[in-house]
């Protein structure tokens, strides 16, 4: 054995630092929480709200439909008679108390499903946390939208542009029972500050992916390839200064005084 031979045997447990030393060349897919934050998918189940009709009548009728579903009995609903001179939605009754308890609730969105209204829906917010057990009970003054038709901001939670939008997105489908041909049509009543939103598409030509804010899959999860996997314009220098760009411009987002949360 030669010495070139030699040498080379003995450095061969430099191969071990291979795949490390492959990884430190590679941009960084780490993400600066919290400010900044994945792209949330468009069914995400999170913070209920109670929605308004476009004249700024509530929807909720106190039927109490959502009470009687929940499988965790988070919610607690009381209807009352809408006075005749002043109605406060436009059927009979209306909620009266409207309550969730946050520390029961899990999310499943049934109570969205049984809703006859469509009052009650889901947000894109599941940020918040609470300092006692009073403030996990949501009221109906801290469920129910604003005259703008925007949630209520509470200050232990984290809103950020998009949480409001397409909310209960999955339960806002396309078909009533599945039936292919309804797919594509609305099948639900305007709602304040947002109009009558879009539908879902699915299979049919009838989709609209930017009204309803469907993304695919590889647009969802593009800063988490590796860069040879990235568009040809986000790869090596240029991509990792455009995504620096981009967090910079988020960051001054935040900072700016009606951003900010002292």
């Amino acid at each position: 054995m030669g010495f070139l031979d030699g040498l080379k045997e003995d450095l061969r447990f430099l191969g071990g630092f291979k795949v490390t030393l492959e990884q430190m060349a590679r941009p960084r897919v780490t993400w600066e929480y919290p400010l900044e934050k994945k792209p949330k998918p468009v069914r995400l189940h999170g913070r209920h709200v109670l929605n308004r009709y476009e004249d700024g009548m509530e929807k909720c009728i106190g039927c109490e439909l959502c009470a009687g579903v929940c499988p965790a009995d988070c919610i607690y609903v009381r209807g009352a008679d809408n006075p005749p001179a002043d109605p406060v939605s436009p059927g009979e009754r209306y909620g009266f108390v409207y309550e969730i308890n946050y520390l029961r609730c899990i999310h499943c969105d049934m109570c969205v499903e049984a809703c006859p209204t469509e009052a009650i829906t889901e947000t894109k917010l599941f940020e918040f946390s609470f300092t006692n057990r009073a403030d996990a009970i949501y009221t109906k003054q801290e469920l129910l939208v604003d005259d703008e038709g925007r949630p209520k901001d509470l200050p232990w939670e984290d809103w950020r542009p998009g949480d409001d939008a397409h909310t209960s997105a999955w339960m806002r489908a396309t078909s009533p029972s599945g039936a292919a041909e309804y797919e594509g049509r609305v099948q639900w009543s305007g709602e304040l500050g947002y109009g009558v939103r879009a539908p879902e598409g699915g299979q049919s030509g009838w989709r609209d992916d930017e009204a309803t804010g469907v993304k695919s899959l590889r647009e969802v999860l593009t800063l988490h390839l590796d860069d040879a996997e990235r568009p040809p314009g986000e790869r090596g220098l240029p991509g990792v200064l455009q995504r620096l760009r981009r967090r910079m411009k988020l960051q001054s987002q935040m900072l700016r005084p009606g951003n900010r949360r002292d």
